[in-house]
């Protein structure tokens, strides 16, 4: 039997209807606080409640629709971020609409501008990520699962650079981590851990502008290295005795 034959006794209306979705836990550090972008919802369901930017998949990759809806909804444009599929979400009420299924992302990205609001979307912002609660559809477990994820990549991979600009300083990189895990670090015990990484980062010849903690010396200026994983891993200092 080829195809044609195969669609001639084909119905489409004998299944139930399935749509694809995608949303975006975008994460960013805004006055020293992890931040999630969330919009305001526009349209029903769930007017008027805060959700996680995203849509429904059109003729496009997942990726692509992650990104458009992304800068449809908030007017943020993700260059310089990292991207990576996080789960897909699919349980049957998670969507009053139909038959639902979201492959949900990650993004993180330094100094994210403000967003605007558009497409379906009556509103758009930075929210830090204690406070944003009561999301719309299962988007409060899609971002629990994100900074679960994010928290846990920190500490194998070299990614908390992607909250960093080009350059930057141990003391500045520490303070990614801190806000990221919600733990304080020692100081000293952080530097010595990231120098002690093989291609976590490398040194530029230059100093900062202004002197370091304290009023100490002008710290040294750091960049990104070539690794693609941190071997020893910088672990949370809360699970660190779990694996001794």
């Amino acid at each position: 039997m080829d195809e044609k034959d195969f669609l001639a006794g084909y119905d489409p209306r004998a299944f139930p209807a399935v749509a694809v979705t995608t949303d975006v836990v975008a994460l960013t550090i805004r006055a020293e606080r992890l931040c999630v972008l969330l919009v305001e919802r526009g349209e029903q369901p769930f007017a008027g409640r805060r959700a996680l930017p995203g849509g429904f998949v059109r003729g496009e990759t997942l990726d692509e629709a992650a990104l458009r809806e992304l800068e449809e909804e908030t007017g943020v444009h993700l260059e310089r971020v990292h991207l990576e599929q996080l789960k897909t979400y699919g349980n049957p009420d998670r969507d009053p609409r139909m038959r639902v299924f979201s492959v949900a992302y990650l993004a993180f990205a330094p100094s994210l501008p403000e967003p605007e609001s558009g497409s379906d979307a009556s509103g758009a912002y930075w929210v830090p990520v204690t406070e944003a609660t009561g999301l719309a559809f299962d988007h409060d477990t899609i971002l629990a699962d994100g900074l679960d994820r994010a928290r846990s990549k920190i500490e194998y991979t070299p990614l908390a650079t992607a909250f960093a600009g080009d350059e930057f300083t141990i003391s500045e990189l520490r303070q990614i981590y801190a806000v990221v895990w919600g733990e304080e670090l020692h100081a000293g015990n952080f530097h010595r851990k990231v120098l002690s990484v093989p291609g976590f980062v490398e040194s530029t010849g230059e100093t900062a502008a202004r002197g370091g903690e304290r009023g100490g010396p002008k710290p040294k200026l750091y960049r990104a290295g070539d690794a693609r994983l941190l071997h020893p891993a910088l672990l949370r200092p809360t699970r660190e005795d779990d694996v001794r």
